[in-house]
């Protein structure tokens, strides 16, 4: 290859060089000492320009760094993801109204009209104790949806099936409020709860896997440095790439979440909740159809069996003579510097090799990655317990307060709205712009963030409900007086909504996009999963707290969230402010041959 293109680009360089700072100087003086060794297929092409190569040292502190492509096929998994979202927030807005409020004088539908819609007339207590209960269930099942695509499905056919799981679901939900039904709350409540189970069932294991599956569809896996037609060197960061399909990705979740739960509040109120239930099932049908029609197009992982097994079988090998009486020492073997690298094959005599270790030492560097992920997620309960406040809590608060003709789970939805809103500017605008300054915003900066922002939600709603208590007729029992609500508008919960909007930016974006980079690729949805787990968690630690949820305690409810809010994000980076040194590191590890047990029909087989 023609080679003059170098020669012609060192030149240029030289003739600039005084106008080059010192970092820049020896940036180019490495860069050109490394092309002279690069062989000869490697070197630049006749227009002067560099090929693409992994960045020196140098270049990682000083060059611009860019994201790439989105492929059209991410684009499709995140419509299949709107319509997902667009069923389930529009099927859960009226949850709580179905549950809390009795059914209106003379109504088979549950529709209020001009007052309060409702059903089952069980309380706010029952209301927040089912709705925490959806949560949990719906969280928890992401571990089975994604152990079944790792270990034996694939990524696509669990989706599949999923689908299809959750679509029985949602039949019964509408089941459970149709007028011959909704007339009798033993019979409702009934139907409710196991189209609740089913349908959890369904949504688990979608979560787990369709977040993997869009990100799989960017290929690029290392970082790699570029000469635009500018001429500027800049280095393309896959992260970067990542970072905003799932930006984008959260944002359409949001598109579907406040088109399903604006639509839905309002069907509830003039027509019934069983047109509320029967809309979303409606379009999540188009689920199936759009990933079956992209089939052949998907960037898809076939299951590869048994890499869960492996992996925990490593971690146990590592901690053979690790185990202590006192938990300190336990902790800083387990963190010791050859906690891992006496567990990788090459440093284990042959004949001393279990069967099971079919794997390379990049294998194992990447799941102590994995396990440094898990380690981060560890933390997020605390994060959750703040977000979880707006799918019950708050949407009872605002029936306290002056509504002026908008149901009061309207509100809700601001929360959406705001993602649509601040994503492209945080994206577009505000990254951008901590890059130019060389302010290195980091996923454990960011989510740190995200975990004081939930911390000043909970204190608007805290602040918010003292006023209530202070000015509503029946005092510090507000929800007794629904008819004479506090003389206070409604929307001043906006500034909770907002920044609880800022926190899912910086804290559950951020997440998913952590779980995807660091998991091994043949363990995505295991570690999506686990990070989708934690908002289980939360919802089992929210049930500790609904004796609080109930006048006259709701203060307290919404300042201990944000003392536990505050606590977990200064823990949280106390912890894992070393891991946070590693950043680059780890995203630069070198990828794995070892792609577990994977048959010759799963790698050809169009719905693994």
């Amino acid at each position: 290859m023609n080679t003059g293109g170098v020669v012609e680009a060192v030149e240029v360089a030289k003739s600039h060089e005084p106008q080059l700072a010192d970092k820049e100087k020896e940036m180019l003086a490495e860069r050109i000492q490394r092309e002279e060794n690069l062989p000869e297929y490697q070197k630049a092409g006749s227009d002067g320009k560099l090929t693409e190569e992994q960045p020196t040292d140098i270049e990682l502190h000083t060059l611009r760094r860019i994201s790439g492509k989105v492929p059209w096929t991410a684009y499709t998994v995140a419509l299949v993801e709107l319509c997902e979202r667009f069923s389930y927030y529009g099927t859960t807005a009226v949850f709580v109204n179905f549950i809390q409020q009795p059914l209106p004088a003379g109504s088979t539908t549950g529709a209020g009209f001009e007052n309060q819609s409702g059903a089952l007339g069980m309380g706010q207590r029952a209301s927040t104790g089912l709705t925490t209960f959806n949560a949990f269930w719906a969280y928890v099942m992401p571990l089975f949806g994604a152990y079944m695509a790792d270990e034996y499905w694939g990524r696509y056919k669990t989706i599949m099936v999923a689908i299809a799981v959750a679509i029985v679901g949602h039949i019964i939900l509408i089941l459970s409020a149709i007028p011959s039904i909704i007339t009798h709350p033993t019979n409702s409540i009934t139907c409710f709860s196991i189209g609740l189970v089913i349908m959890g069932i369904g949504v688990g294991g979608f979560k787990s896997n369709i977040s993997p599956l869009i990100a799989e569809q960017y290929k690029q896996v290392t970082l790699q440095v570029k000469t635009l037609p500018s001429g500027e060197r800049v280095i393309l960061d896959p992260t970067l790439t990542v970072s905003r399909i799932y930006m984008y990705f959260y944002m359409m979740i949001n598109i579907g979440a406040l088109c399903g739960s604006v639509g839905m509040v309002y069907a509830e109120k003039y027509v019934g909740f069983w047109l509320s239930y029967t809309l979303p099932t409606l379009l999540f049908l188009f689920c199936p159809m759009i990933m079956y029609l992209c089939r052949n197009k998907y960037e898809k992982s076939p299951p590869t069996g048994s890499v869960t097994t492996k992996s925990m079988k490593i971690w146990g090998m590592a901690m053979r003579g690790r185990w202590s009486i006192n938990p300190v020492t336990t902790y800083h073997n387990m963190h010791a510097d050859d906690f891992w690298e006496r567990v990788k094959p090459s440093n284990i005599p042959a004949a001393e090799r279990p069967d099971w270790m079919t794997f390379d030492d990049e294998w194992v560097d990447q799941v102590r990655r994995g396990f440094y992920a898990c380690k981060v997620f560890l933390w997020y309960p605390l994060y959750w317990l703040a977000y979880n406040q707006m799918t019950n809590n708050l949407t009872s608060q605002a029936a306290t307060m002056e509504l002026h003709g908008i149901p009061n789970d309207i509100l809700s939805n601001l929360n959406p709205l705001s993602l649509i809103i601040f994503i492209p500017i945080v994206d577009q605008w505000v990254y951008p712009a901590l890059r130019k300054a060389k302010i290195n915003f980091t996923p454990l900066k960011r989510i740190t963030m995200g975990f004081m922002m939930g911390t000043l939600a909970m204190i608007w709603a805290c602040v918010t409900q003292y006023y209530i208590y202070q000015k509503n007729p029946c005092g510090d029992h507000a929800n007794k007086c629904k008819d004479r609500p506090a003389p206070i508008n409604v929307w001043v919960q906006t500034g909770a909504y907002i920044l609880i909007a800022f926190s899912e930016i910086f804290a559950s974006i951020t997440g998913l996009e952590y779980a995807f980079t660091k998991a091994p690729r043949n363990m995505r949805s295991l570690v999506t999963a686990v990070f989708l787990f934690m908002s289980a968690i939360s919802s089992a630690l929210g049930q500790a707290l609904v004796t609080l949820a109930e006048d006259p305690l709701l203060i307290w409810n919404y300042g201990v969230v944000a003392v536990i809010a505050f606590l977990g994000g200064i823990a949280f980076w106390m912890q894992n402010k070393r891991i946070d040194k590693e950043e680059d590191v780890l995203n630069m590890l070198p990828q794995s041959d070892f792609h577990g047990r994977v048959k010759e029909m799963d790698l050809n087989d169009p719905h693994s």
